[in-house]
């Protein structure tokens, strides 16, 4: 039997306490290496955007995975990866949890827009605005 599905989640997370510490420079490499992360475990991560003190991912899930393993994973690793590799001076952590919303095939267009255009969109809206929005 082959397992066919097309389960899209738009991934939402921050940094502890809403710190601002995501520069310009750390989110390149770090949004890189949550993909690249993705991938060598199996976690499609189609698009990745945020801002200085939060995460937006777009995933096509797996039939036999789970939200919270996707988010636990995406999180955790690329986290100790900051700190070991010293790319900021302070400890980075994530803040604990997460927002995941289901994304129907005919959104994922949007939600790729949206994800990719954070920049943009929080020169108008906070991330709490945002999340209260979703």
């Amino acid at each position: 039997m082959i397992n066919y599905n097309k389960i899209w989640l738009h991934f939402v997370w921050s940094t502890k306490n809403r710190e601002r510490i995501i520069t310009n420079s750390l989110k390149y490499k770090l949004f890189h290496h949550i993909k690249e992360y993705g991938d060598k475990n199996g976690i499609y991560v189609d698009t990745i955007n945020g801002d200085m003190d939060h995460v937006h991912l777009l995933v096509k899930m797996k039939s036999v995975q789970s939200p919270s393993e996707i988010a636990n994973r995406l999180k955790g690793e690329p986290s100790n990866w900051i700190n070991k590799m010293n790319f900021i001076k302070t400890n980075f952590a994530w803040q604990r949890g997460f927002a995941v919303f289901s994304i129907s095939e005919s959104f994922v267009n949007k939600i790729r827009y949206y994800i990719k255009n954070q920049e943009i969109h929080h020169r108008q809206i906070s991330f709490l605005e945002e999340l209260d929005n979703m």
